[in-house]
């Protein structure tokens, strides 16, 4: 790699590590962490309908996409906030979906 490469490189993952929403901050990490909602969101979906939870699938699907909002009116705008909010909110809202579909259904 040439030298002036090797200089935008490691100016590209200073500005990275440096900036507000970066890896050093809590900023980074709390959206990291809440993927794990989204994995237990998506490995719901193989769960039969009839053992899900209607109260807990709609505090996802709402608080999901209220913080979506929230992360892109704070400062520093949080895209991965954003992000992984948004699909809490979508694995919430399908779950919600099966239930609603499984209910109608069957009556």
């Amino acid at each position: 790699m040439s030298a002036p490469a090797a200089n935008a490189a490691s100016s590209r993952f200073s500005a990275f590590m440096n900036h507000p929403a970066g890896p050093k901050t809590v900023f980074f990490w709390a959206p990291m962490m809440k993927w794990a909602l989204v994995a237990a969101g998506l490995k719901d979906i193989s769960r039969p309908v009839e053992k899900l939870s209607i109260s807990q699938n709609v505090a996802l699907t709402a608080t999901g996409f209220i913080w979506v909002r929230y992360s892109m009116v704070i400062t520093p705008i949080n895209y991965s906030l954003g992000a992984v909010n948004f699909f809490v909110g979508s694995t919430g809202l399908y779950q919600l979906v099966r239930i609603w579909k499984y209910v109608c259904l069957n009556d």
